[in-house]
């Protein structure tokens, strides 16, 4: 009934995170625009973006920050992340060392991030299946490991890319009512309350 009453654009700031090349400035600029650039230049610190859209009925207003993921960059993805609903950790189908290094992207989300941030892992490139590195399966079973969503994505032939955005904002409303919207309530009073809290 309340979602019903608020037809207000909830703003829901995502970040990606992976490492440089795997393509994450490529969705978002799919995304946000419908437009693929074969040769993105590498971002340097991080690029925001805004798409309103809407999700059964209720509209949302993705705040998209696009962090570079050069090393040199690295200390400053914590700043991006603070206050993030989602995060969006990209690797690359193509290079079996990008999904090494989304573990650790994942294991400082989980150490330094949003306690309930929703977490999607997005296997790029899959429009390179003949240059495949990074299984289908052992991606999905990782992601799956860690309680996040997955999907392969293409920039490039926008498989998949409006989803993994669409399955973020379907997770969000039941973690807002688990978490950090039930916070924001216990600052009033003491009435039961119907669900864990971290």
């Amino acid at each position: 009934m309340s979602l019903q009453r608020d037809q207000r654009a909830r703003e829901v700031k995502v970040v990606l995170l992976g490492d440089t090349g795997v393509g994450k400035s490529s969705l978002v600029l799919r995304f946000i625009t419908n437009e693929f650039k074969q040769y993105q230049e590498s971002t340097i610190g991080a690029s925001f973006m805004s798409k309103l859209i809407m999700v059964d009925g209720s509209p949302i207003k993705f705040q998209i920050w696009d962090t570079a993921g050069q090393e040199k960059y690295h200390s400053l993805a914590p700043m991006y992340y603070k206050g993030a609903a989602a995060a969006i950790v990209v690797y690359d189908i193509t290079k079996e060392s990008t999904f090494q290094t989304l573990k650790d992207w994942v294991a400082e989300l989980r150490s330094q991030g949003p306690e309930n941030i929703v977490i999607a892992v997005a296997g790029n490139k899959s429009d390179l299946e003949s240059e495949r590195e990074v299984d289908t399966a052992t991606a999905q079973s990782y992601a799956h490991s860690i309680g996040a969503s997955f999907l392969e994505t293409s920039a490039k032939t926008k498989a998949n890319v409006d989803e993994i955005f669409s399955n973020i904002s379907k997770q969000l409303p039941e973690q807002e009512r688990a978490g950090q919207y039930h916070n924001k309530l216990n600052l009033k009073a003491g009435k039961g309350s119907s669900g864990g809290c971290c």
